[in-house]
């Protein structure tokens, strides 16, 4: 019989089970945390008071679908994630779960927004024209700067976004003279917010393929999507209901302890039992993945190149203000300052007040006690925008482990083990993508269409 584990409920395990579903192969999602979601999840917390000052302590009641909001609880994302209108896939899939793009998102022109130092906006004109004009009417570089970006464009254009050999992108932007000034107002913002890796490690090459499809199709490829709820909500809590409605099975706080090979399959062991399955789609994060995995000679391989992987942080400081403090923009980003970007989540989401800043990859701010990181955030929201008022409390969320660090020639493991009934779905496995949400549905899509691939076509379920 023809049945398949997906151990991981994050977007790519929830794509891969959404797409089995869909396929009318029996499918059970494991999932070792009360909440869906994985990397990009909503928690629910609770609002307490500590002694005299306000703080933020995670709800034991989290996880319970059944428990209706308080006045004291949010939901709070572990972290921001951008979404682009080329993640095509995941938007499909969005939408096929039952999700509507139209009202889940904030849907933004391409802009780039460094308070008082940089300002780039894309007009609505068909790809590439938007970018070009783009480039030429952005304000805080020089007009030789603005035109040594549009030909660094024009050139990876004719190359069609290759290069021979891969790179680092300080090198990528050196080899074409782009300026100092240049890379830190414009390259280096945008680099960091799609590699989550420092531009002196980050593969030119993969840059190269984010600017591709994000900013040489079509227009609407460009455009941001700023989602109006959390990430639990957006898509795998929906696309449980879509795989469950379908006959699928949703396990949460169900870890898999162990992966035991038999004649025809696989057994699953977890605290409530085991269970067989004949094919499985290991969706946990890299280092889960190779510890589950790593018993079986056949994998060593991949396992070698999970090991090889190296990681980098996003860390994500939430600040209540008064319901009357907004931004500038729903989105902005500060230059030279610890907060890289900044997120009104009251014009995002409705959240009044609530400002989320996000540093992503290395950096001397992880020196920093979480009180300090905070102190210092704080001091810069009051530079930049006269934030008179303290926050009411703040919350640093720290992934220390949040992606892969995206390095050039970089090898990574593909989705098709040589064991042909067991798959690895996540951001980290083979794709031109870095760790995105796309890359990681893709991943999972590609596993559902690996096993459909390999039953014969008179399958029925």
């Amino acid at each position: 019989m023809m049945n398949t584990a997906v151990i991981g409920g994050g977007y790519a395990g929830m794509a891969a089970a959404a797409r089995l579903a869909e396929l009318d192969i029996p499918v059970t999602v494991f999932e070792s945390a009360r909440q869906l979601g994985g990397r990009a999840r909503g928690v629910l917390y609770s609002i307490v008071r500590n002694n005299t000052t306000p703080s933020i302590q995670l709800s034991p009641a989290r996880g319970k679908s059944n428990r209706p909001l308080q006045g004291r609880d949010l939901f709070l994302d572990n972290g921001q994630h951008l979404l682009l209108g080329c993640y095509h896939q995941t938007l499909a899939l969005i939408e096929q779960v039952g999700g509507n793009v139209a009202e889940d998102f904030l849907r933004l022109p391409l802009q780039l927004d460094l308070h008082g130092h940089f300002s780039l906006k894309a007009p609505r004109l068909p790809a590439p024209f938007h970018l070009l004009f783009a480039l030429l009417f952005a304000r805080g570089l020089s007009m030789s700067e603005r035109l040594s970006a549009a030909r660094f464009m024009q050139a990876m254009k004719k190359n069609n976004f290759k290069i021979i050999k891969d790179i680092s992108v300080n090198s990528l932007l050196s080899e074409h003279k782009q300026s100092p000034a240049l890379i830190q107002k414009f390259w280096e913002p945008l680099c960091i917010a799609a590699l989550n890796t420092p531009l002196r490690i980050a593969s030119g090459q993969v840059l190269l393929s984010v600017l591709r499809d994000a900013l040489n199709q079509t227009r609407a490829d460009s455009d941001m999507l700023l989602p109006r709820i959390d990430f639990t909500a957006l898509f795998p809590a929906r696309a449980a209901k879509y795989v469950r409605r379908r006959g699928g099975h949703v396990l949460t706080s169900c870890g898999v302890e162990q992966l035991l090979s038999h004649e025809h399959g696989f057994e699953i062991i977890t605290k409530r039992g085991s269970l067989h399955f004949s094919h499985v789609i290991c969706a946990t994060p890299p280092v889960i993945t190779a510890k589950l995995l790593r018993p079986y000679a056949a994998l060593a391989p991949a396992i070698a190149q999970i090991d090889a992987l190296q990681h980098q942080p996003i860390y994500t400081l939430y600040l209540q203000y008064p319901a009357s403090v907004r931004l500038p923009h729903p989105m902005l980003g500060l230059h030279q300052r610890n907060s890289q970007w900044l997120f009104d989540k009251g014009q995002i989401a409705g959240q009044h007040g609530l400002i989320a800043a996000v540093i992503s990859a290395e950096g001397l701010h992880q020196e920093l006690s979480q009180d300090e990181l905070a102190q210092k955030v704080i001091e810069e929201l009051k530079d930049e925008f006269g934030f008179s008022e303290a926050p009411r409390w703040y919350k640093v969320i720290a992934e220390k482990r949040a992606t892969f660090a995206c390095t050039p020639d970089l090898t990574r493991p593909a989705q098709q083990t040589p064991l042909s009934n067991l798959l690895l779905a996540g951001d980290y496995t083979r794709g031109d993508y870095p760790a995105t949400l796309e890359g990681a549905v893709q991943s999972g899509v590609l596993c559902a269409d690996i096993i459909r691939s390999q039953l014969p076509d008179s399958y029925s379920k």
